[in-house]
């Protein structure tokens, strides 16, 4: 079933970086890129930045590292 989703993007220090998705998504496999950008199109620094995905009860954070 569709569901609100939302997809952002932190620093090490908790900061968002940026929002990929935000609404409502169908059900099923989706795919999103991430092009190393904030949220005002500049390239961030490589490091370890963390993902967050919530979409109804669900919630996840993962950690990714960037690599230029």
């Amino acid at each position: 079933r569709d569901a609100k989703v939302e997809l952002s993007i932190y620093n090490a220090l908790g900061q968002k970086v940026k929002t990929l998705v935000s609404g409502i998504q169908s059900a099923g496999a989706h795919k999103v890129v991430w092009d190393g950008t904030n949220q005002a199109g500049v390239k961030v620094a490589s490091g370890v930045y963390y993902y967050r995905i919530t979409s109804g009860d669900f919630h996840a954070i993962r950690k990714m590292m960037l690599l230029k």
